[in-house]
This record gives structure tokens, sequence and C-alpha cells, in this order.
């Protein structure tokens, strides 16, 4: 029966080494929920924050994965609205990563507001003066999006495409992608620059506080800006990672390197962006306000200005050039290189607009807040990560992800059948 659902003319593990690998994935899944429900049935007193971290790990964690989630939207925007064909190769598992992504970022917004039995007051009784529920407004309805995109991908499995009804769904529904598309990029724009728009309006915190264009400070357009330039090194990354598990080429050299031109052009204007709010900042905003930088700066070890030259040389300088070099960008060792360092730089963004915000201390009797999550708040934010491997595996193994895979490997099987 297994066999039977798998893509015709696929080559697949053996079903007990796949149901092996999902029971010790679904192991770590499982300690994962075990947190999940202490945190909602005991409370928010199982983390470690505080009066200083009224938000950490988790949001971090929830910004990390938006963010590199925005290979999706990016993606889909430069197939179906820019018509750039050769992204077909890859957009399947684009919007798989992106629905992984951003379900992952509502679950972990489900546990920290720490009452989902009052999670639908975010939409009853919605704050209209807040950007977090315009945040929560536009990822609610991309994931609904992303859903949408997803389902084609399940109805071309091998038994689900034999019914007539779903076959001509699945066609009809990628006939008007584009719209949906759109309507991705469109939300995807707003909730990712608004997520970077709360931090760019606290005041009272200056390492975040930017100036802006009218309403919006300039981490707005950074954060939209970033998700788009690094989001396709995620899909790539993981692209790699699950070339490397099952040992089998799922996407040709062409797309890949295309994909890797546009993401280090995206990087290389982004960053240079960066440099020049990173330099603003440093020099007009915060002495307007009576800080210098080196207060934000710590030397206790963890808010070094190391954090500050490997988020914007090592992890966004190196890799936009190494990318957008063509021979850099198509030795696999240099983009591999360029493409998990582009990952670690938006990570470690995230991090610093989270984390580093609450830490530096913005009265003169205060001292560097240090945080050390809890174990509940690990296990929580690895949940996502297990539950984003078993959906990988499944869709893998029994959708028609990857349209060249059965192209690439030709050669392969036939040589492995032959010896």
């Amino acid at each position: 029966m297994d066999d039977a659902l798998i893509p015709e003319g696929a080559k697949r593990c053996a079903f007990p080494i796949f149901l092996i690998g999902i029971i010790i994935v679904g192991a770590v899944l499982l300690w994962g929920v075990y947190a999940m429900f202490l945190c909602w049935f005991k409370g928010l007193n199982q983390t470690n924050m505080n009066d200083y971290y009224g938000f950490a790990l988790w949001i971090w964690a929830d910004l990390a994965v938006i963010a590199v989630g925005g290979g999706a939207f990016f993606t889909g925007l430069l197939k179906y609205i820019f018509k750039v064909d050769e992204l077909k190769n890859i957009i399947n598992f684009a919007v798989i990563i992106g629905f992984i992504c951003y379900s992952s970022a509502l679950l972990i917004l489900a546990i920290d507001i720490g009452q989902p039995l009052r999670g639908w007051f975010i939409f009853w009784h919605a704050n209209v003066h807040s950007m977090l529920t315009e945040v929560a407004f536009c990822l609610s309805c991309y994931f609904a999006v992303l859903t949408i995109e997803f389902i084609p991908n399940i109805l071309e499995n091998r038994q689900a495409n034999k019914v007539p009804f779903f076959h001509h769904l699945a066609h009809n529904m990628h006939e008007v992608m584009a719209v949906f598309a759109a309507t991705g990029a469109f939300l995807s724009f707003f909730h990712q620059g608004s997520l970077g728009g709360v931090a760019g309006v606290m005041f009272g915190r200056p390492f975040a506080y930017r100036e802006g264009l009218l309403i919006w400070p300039w981490t707005f357009f950074l954060f939209t800006w970033s998700a788009a330039a690094f989001g396709p090194c995620f899909t790539l990354l993981v692209t790699k990672i699950t070339e490397i598990i099952t040992g089998k080429k799922l996407v040709g050299d062409k797309t890949v390197n295309l994909l890797a031109k546009i993401s280090g052009w995206m990087i290389t204007t982004y960053i240079i962006a960066k440099i020049i709010d990173t330099i603003y900042w440093a020099y007009v905003t915060a002495p307007s306000m009576g800080f210098k930088l080196s207060h934000f700066y710590s030397d206790n070890g963890f808010y070094g200005y190391w954090i500050l030259i490997t988020e914007v040389i090592l992890c966004g300088v190196v890799p936009g050039l190494l990318l957008i070099i063509k021979s850099t960008r198509e030795n696999p060792t240099t983009r591999t290189i360029a493409i998990i360092l582009g990952v670690i730089g938006v990570c470690l963004n995230r991090w610093v607009m989270v984390l580093q915000i609450m830490a530096v201390p913005v009265m003169s009797f205060d001292t560097w807040a240090l945080y050390i999550p809890s174990w509940q708040e690990v296990a929580t934010t690895i949940l996502p990560v297990a539950y984003g491997i078993i959906l990988i595996a499944v869709a893998y193994r029994y959708l028609p992800v990857f349209p060249q895979e059965l192209e690439l490997n030709k050669s392969a099987d036939a040589a492995a059948q032959n010896g």
C-alpha cells in the first residue's frame, strides 16, 4: 500500500527505515508538546522571562522562522508575477517550507500568549492601534494563502490524482495561483514590515528605535527586505540538506544558481541599506537621545561588538559577495557556505532585535540584563523544527514535490539497477 502512494517512478527508502526516522523525530516532537502543555496548564511561570524580558526566546524563534519563511512569498512572486519560469522546479518545496515556517510561527504565538483559549480575542476584540494586531491578521491570512498553495501539491499525490475531481481541482488551482502569489506578497510585505516596525517605534528602547518615512521607521522596510533576501537562502539550504539525506539530486544547478544569484543581489542591496541605517543610528539617532554607540555593546561576552561585525560583515557582506560573483556562486562549496552564513545572519538580526533590545540598560542605575531560557522554552522552540522535519519527510515520500527528480537521477538509478 505504501508503494502505491509514492510518486510514480520515484525511488524511496524502505518503509520500516522511514518509520524509524519518523519515530525518532516524533519523540523530540512529543517532548516539545509536553513542554507546551506545561506552559498552557501551569502558566508562563514555566519560563525564565521576567520584568526585563517580557518576550524572549519564543519571539526570537517566531521572528526568525517568519524571516526564513520569506523564501515562499518571494519565490512565488518571482515565479507567478515576474514569470521567472525556471523557479517552477523549486516553487513546490518553497511553499512547503513557507507553510512549515508560518504554521510554526502561529504555534509559537499560541504558546506565548499563555491562554490559547483566548487567542480569538486578537480578531474579535482587535486593538486597531496595535502593529501586533496587524501582524496577527496578516500572519493568519498568509498562512491561509500558503495552505491554498499547498493543496494542489497534495492533490497530485499518485492515488489522489486518480480521482477526477481532485485532478481537475489541482489543475484549476494551478491556473489561478498567480492571484494567491500576489496576495501572499502583499500580506507578507506588511506583516514582515510591521514586525520590524514594532521594534522601530520603541522610543524607550534606543537600541531599536529608528526614524523613518512618514509613519514607518526604517526597520519596517529592513525587515521586509531581509526576509526577501535571506528567505531563498533557507529554501536552498533545506533543499541541500534534503539532497544529502536522500542521496539524490532534487533541483538542477541552473535553478539553484538562479535563485542564489537573485538572493545574492538582494542580500547585497539589503546590507548596504543596513550599514547606512546603522551608521545614521549610531551617529545621529542615538546621540540625539543621549547615548553613544559603546553604550549598546557590553564587554560581558554576550553582546560585544563581535555580534555587530558577525551580523553585518561575516553574515551579510560575505554571503552577498559570494552569491553575486559567478565563480563562487557556481561552486557548490562556496555557495553552500554563503547560504549557511546568510541564514545565520538573518536569525542573528532577529536575535539582537528581540533580546539585545531587552538587555541594554536604559536607566543610569540599570545593568546589563542577561537571560537564560528554561528547558520548557527550549523544548517548545525545538518543537516546530521536529514538526517541520516530519512534514518534509512525508511530503518528499508521497508528493511530487520536485519536478526534476526523475530526470536528474535517471542515469544514477539506471547504473544502480545494472550494477
